[in-house]
């Protein structure tokens, strides 16, 4: 200690000389349950401060607090003594290496570092986070919705879907319209089937969280996110009441309370809103047919007066249309056809664009194919096309990029086409006509007319077939006026068989439908799901149309889309509204109206007035309501007569078999608490239920008593 004595001051000497001392006495004395170190003795020794600062409880101020500086100061240091102006660190402290000795009576293990041991633990959440971003990109890029659910079930993750609802939408907001509404339909697709509803309000909710953070990137952030929380009501993935409830958990200043604000100020209480927010982003994943045939055209006209190979490719990829690329095939041959000096600019386009894979071999050799079989009506304006297409052809196949084996399956059809009856050519010339009137007139008794003066009833598959073909092309008005029609047909003059091998047929060209319209497999699935809810088809029909289908084929995905509409939650509410049709009534209105058409038939109707009514609510889906209505009011008023009005509805056709036994369930299901109020309500509905199996309007297989599970309601909710 001398050596180091000549560095202290004397009033540090003295301090030093206290601790040693005391040191040396608790060494003397009796073991202590926990020793200390004399640089802990000496922190803990109060020396009165000279000056006379504030004492301590002890009497005096603890030196770790204070220090004279060289200037003869005193000042507050850090804790321990370490660091402040004027001094030279911890006493006792060493050379800023802590040497720890297991073997000093003070020891403690605490002090030891940690050490880590092995390689750092990946969460798993940020695992999730990087893998969605390159799902999230690829569907951007892609626009293939199957392929985006298919990657997210492969995932797993399921606690996980709300960040990626939250990574959709956000990283949607920062892109173009076309992304937005990319994201929006890929929401609606994943519905219940993939995600659950659940976790869809979950991912929501956090970005309204996180509104906030997203305005200091996004400009006008408030109004794209109150128009995402906007379409999903309207696309009925989120409950209207989220809003309500999302509201009391925001504070009031917060971005996201301005959101659900908006969505409901702007957006959901405005006339017609539905169809506005759902062309708020122009619906650029459904272009029409026309925008890209005009697209096309312009483009091409572009490439031959520039040359530019390289921006023509750029072009047709931006696109995004790779299952339409067989229509810039046909346009550019075409224009090759009518410009002479174009002709080499095309050839090398083509040949470069096959090249690349831009256009696949199957969408050139379709492309071709289109082409050849409206040479008959080019040849009206090129009288030359039919040697010019040849040489086109012998050109393609000669520097490999058009397959050989269009040659071949070009003189097929042709044989096909040569074997086609007459009399179903002229058939479907005048079903063409027909169906054009009807999307006129709306006349159904007229078209029903003409369809039997034709008296072609084993051609009833081949009307269907063009019916819906015809109406996928066009608006969703005719779409709802064709679904309309079906129902009419099924009733009075079409089988389901005929309706089967129609949706048979449909499906069998499914892909060459593609070719003209963007959209047909979805179009297909809604109307076969439609078809279901308006119970003129059966779930069950469902398997037989795909047990006559290739396994792999675009008909039997349609099939299984269908599948996935139906099982979703309000799915006969959804399908029935998806072209605008429908009442538009809430299940409350409807439950209303119900209630009070059977009161004023029970009050003295007729029956054929009560009929009409319910012919009129227009929601065959929800007719289970009325068979359940009906039978509780005949118990409570002890008046058979509502037995009359549902054996004249199933007489009519108008309520199915299979929404009376829902109906009859519902009622089966809530009986219990239905004897509370009615106490010989299990004796009367055992009487309705033997009551109406004898006479056709219910399925054999329901029991009054215990589970059952009857066939074809898998869809009639």
């Amino acid at each position: 200690m001398a050596s180091g004595e000549g560095f202290l001051t004397e009033e540090q000497r003295e301090m030093l000389k206290v601790a040693t001392q005391n040191a040396e006495m608790f060494s003397s004395a009796p073991k202590s349950p926990s020793p200390k170190s004399p640089s802990t003795l000496l922190s803990e020794h109060h020396i009165k401060a000279p000056g006379g600062g504030k004492a301590s409880a002890g009497g005096g101020i603890a030196v770790r607090h204070v220090r004279r500086s060289h200037s003869g100061k005193y000042i507050r240091v850090k804790k321990d003594g370490a660091g402040g102006k004027g001094t030279w660190g911890k006493l006792l402290d060493t050379d800023g290496v802590s040497h720890i000795d297991r073997n000093d009576p003070n020891y403690d293990s605490g002090e030891e570092p940690y050490e880590l041991v092995g390689s750092a633990v990946c969460d798993p959440l940020d695992e999730y986070k990087k893998a969605v971003v390159s799902i999230i990109d690829e569907y951007f890029s892609t626009g293939d919705v199957d392929v985006a659910a298919s990657d997210i079930k492969e995932l797993g993750s399921s606690e996980y879907h709300p960040y990626f609802i939250k990574r959709l939408v956000s990283m949607a907001m920062d892109r173009h319209d076309k992304e937005k509404e990319m994201a929006s339909v890929l929401l609606s697709a994943l519905y219940a089937d993939v995600i659950s509803s659940a976790e869809i309000s979950q991912g929501f909710f956090m970005l309204l969280e996180s509104a906030d953070d997203l305005a200091v990137d996004i400009l006008d952030a408030v109004d794209i996110l109150a128009l995402f929380v906007a379409r999903a009501v309207v696309d009925d993935i989120l409950p209207p009441a989220f809003i309500t409830r999302a509201r009391k958990m925001l504070p009031d200043s917060s971005k996201g309370f301005q959101v659900l604000q908006t969505a409901e100020k702007s957006y959901l209480t405005a006339p017609h809103h539905a169809e506005l927010v759902e062309r708020r982003w122009g619906g650029s994943t459904h272009l029409t047919v026309e925008e890209v045939k005009k697209k096309i055209a312009d483009l091409l006209r572009e490439y031959v007066e520039s040359g530019d190979t390289a921006e023509a490719c750029r072009c047709i990829r931006q696109l995004g249309v790779s299952f339409f690329h067989h229509e810039v095939v046909k346009r550019a041959l075409v224009l090759a056809m009518e410009i002479s000096t174009a002709e080499p600019l095309i050839v090398r386009l083509l040949k470069e664009v096959a090249e690349e894979g831009l256009i696949s071999s199957s969408q050139m050799v379709k492309g071709f194919t289109r082409l050849a079989e409206s040479l008959d009506d080019l040849a009206l304006d090129i009288p030359s096309a039919k040697t010019l297409f040849e040489s086109l052809v012998s050109k393609a196949i000669s520097e490999g990029w058009l397959d050989a084996s269009f040659l071949k399956s070009s003189v097929e059809d042709g044989e096909v086409e040569n074997r086609d009856d007459e009399m179903l050519r002229r058939y479907k010339e005048e079903v063409v006509t027909i169906i054009h009137e009807y999307f006129l007139s709306d006349d159904i008794p007229e078209l029903i007319r003409s369809l039997e003066d034709l008296g072609a009833p084993v051609y009833n598959p081949i009307f269907l077939k063009k019916l819906i073909t015809l109406a996928m092309d066009r608006k969703n008005r005719e779409k709802e006026m064709a679904s309309v029609l079906l129902s009419a047909l099924h009733i009075e003059i079409f089988s389901t068989e005929d309706i089967v091998n129609g949706f048979v047929m449909l499906l069998e060209s499914a892909e060459d439908t593609a070719l003209d319209i963007l959209d047909a497999s979805n179009e297909l699935a809604l109307f076969l799901a439609r078809a279901v809810i308006d119970d003129v088809l059966a779930p069950l029909n469902l398997e037989e149309i795909a047990s006559k289908l290739a396994a792999n084929c675009s008909g039997s995905e349609t099939v299984h889309m269908a599948r996935s509409l139906l099982a979703a939650r309000h799915a006969g509410e959804r399908i029935l509204r998806c072209w605008g049709g429908g009442t538009g009534w809430a299940v409350e209105d409807a439950k209303d109206k119900i209630l009070k058409l059977l009161e004023e038939y029970e009050s003295g109707g007729v029956v054929s007035e009560a009929c009409q009514c319910i012919r009129d609510l227009g929601m065959p889906f929800f007719n289970h309501e009325v068979v359940k209505r009906a039978l509780v009011m005949a118990m409570e008023k002890k008046n058979d007569r509502m037995l009359d009005l549902l054996q004249e509805c199933f007489n009519e056709g108008l309520i199915t078999i299979n929404q009376m036994t829902k109906g009859f369930g519902r009622i089966k299901d809530g009986l219990d608490d239905l004897a509370l109020d009615i106490p010989n309500a299990k004796d009367k509905f055992n009487f309705y239920v033997e009551h109406a199996k004898e006479r056709g309007w219910l399925l054999q297989s329901f029991s009054s008593s215990g589970p059952d599970a009857p066939p074809n309601l898998a869809a009639s909710s």
